[in-house]
């Protein structure tokens, strides 16, 4: 479930040509199961219309300081009713206002009212933002330490041109959203992931690998930092952005691997507080890599294979009282219960994710079975995010 379940956000739009989005961020808090009070600014309804934010809200958008359909003082009371407020776009100008701390409309008198988080998304053109008097007002406003900024990102803006300044994607604001809303329940806690697949190769131009896109290890990854871990993330190649607050060691092949997760748990074993490897680590490897390019001869072509360290049984068989806890990962055909008991055994880990291939690669969701020592837990289909808070939350168990 959404960490925006049940909450109730303020949105306030503002007046820039990304004021569009703003549309988008409100659909997706509303189907998190949100709450939403619209804020805009006279500016903002040049570009957009209040009924448009009214229609997907279900709720009267707040015009002004004045607004009747708010008893009392508008910006007062909307800041008691909601649990964070997200400025969505926020312009040079309203950063400058916001800065200095002035409330002269009712989006800057709303942000110095609320005592909840405040996220601001900034969008303007690249120069205005590069401009020297708008990065000290961003460096300013940080400072006050009472907002966070989501973005700006860069690309494309309405002039045609490219660079810093283009609002943040709609998805990005509403997980920054999650994320300000979420106990930090892992506070301290050392998290070491693994995620994607590892290749294996065979020349300059081929390789032995498998489908795994890192999206299950990148979750765990992301949701363990938004939840206050500190994270090390080691990545075989994924097309996939690093999570906020999350360190990445990338590699290649699974020696690779090895060699990062055991520069990150130490000699001891004591460097993380947790494993979780989601990683598809490659099981054999060619015995011998060609410096050149295999040429083509013949009807068959037979590789001769040699077996690659097992990570997480090496890590299993050496570690010490219980730490670290262990997470691994069963991706079968067959009987992947099955399967994971013996790997949980075999391995001397405390949790194993069973899941079957053709629907844990690739997608952004999964159907698994937490397999213990003493119990065997079904989930539902579920996003790889939420699966990830489910196997966090069996960490935070283990960890007391």
């Amino acid at each position: 479930m959404s960490a925006l379940f049940g909450r109730t956000i303020a949105v306030a739009v503002t007046g820039s040509i990304a004021a569009y989005k703003a549309v988008e961020v409100v659909r997706l808090c509303i189907k998190a199961g949100s709450r939403v009070l619209p804020v805009m600014t006279a500016s903002a309804s040049k570009f957009i219309g209040p009924l448009t934010l009214s229609g997907i809200a279900g709720e009267s958008v707040a015009l002004d300081m004045f607004d009747p359909a708010f008893p009392g003082e508008v910006h007062v009371e909307i800041a008691a009713r909601a649990d964070a407020v997200a400025i969505v776009p926020a312009t040079a100008d309203v950063l400058a206002r916001l800065a200095a701390g002035r409330a002269d409309d009712l989006v800057t008198a709303l942000a110095l009212s609320a005592r909840t988080p405040v996220l601001v998304a900034p969008a303007m053109h690249p120069r205005m933002w590069a401009h020297p008097a708008t990065q000290r007002n961003v460096k300013e406003l940080l400072g006050l330490g009472r907002v966070t900024l989501v973005g700006p990102v860069e690309g494309p803006v309405a002039s045609g041109e490219t660079g810093m300044g283009r609002m943040a994607e709609p998805e990005a604001i509403v997980r920054a959203l999650e994320a300000a809303l979420t106990p930090r329940d892992l506070d301290g806690v050392r998290v070491l992931v693994t995620a994607g697949p590892t290749v294996e190769d065979v020349d300059p131009v081929r390789f032995l690998g498998n489908r795994s896109s890192g999206k299950m290890g990148f979750a765990v990854a992301e949701r363990a930092a938004v939840r206050g871990a500190d994270v090390t993330l080691v990545a075989g190649p994924a097309a996939l952005a690093t999570p906020p607050g999350v360190r990445r060691v990338d590699v290649r092949s699974a020696a690779q691997m090895l060699a990062a997760v055991e520069k990150a748990l130490g000699k001891d074993q004591q460097g993380a507080d947790a494993l979780v490897m989601a990683a598809a680590v490659a099981d054999y490897r060619p015995a011998k890599t060609s410096v050149t390019k295999t040429k083509k001869q013949g009807e068959h072509l037979t590789l001769d294979l040699v077996k690659t360290p097992d990570i997480l049984a090496g890590v299993g068989r050496d570690r010490q009282g219980g730490r670290p806890v262990l997470v691994g990962f069963a991706v079968e055909t067959g009987d992947v219960v099955a399967y994971a008991r013996a790997k949980l055994v075999a391995k001397k880990v405390d949790l194993v994710v069973a899941n079957d291939a053709e629907k844990a690669f690739g997608g952004d969701e999964n159907l698994a079975t937490l397999v213990t020592g003493d119990r065997e837990e079904t989930l539902p289909v579920m996003t790889k995010l939420a699966l990830a808070d489910v196997i966090l939350d069996r960490v935070l168990e283990r960890l007391g």
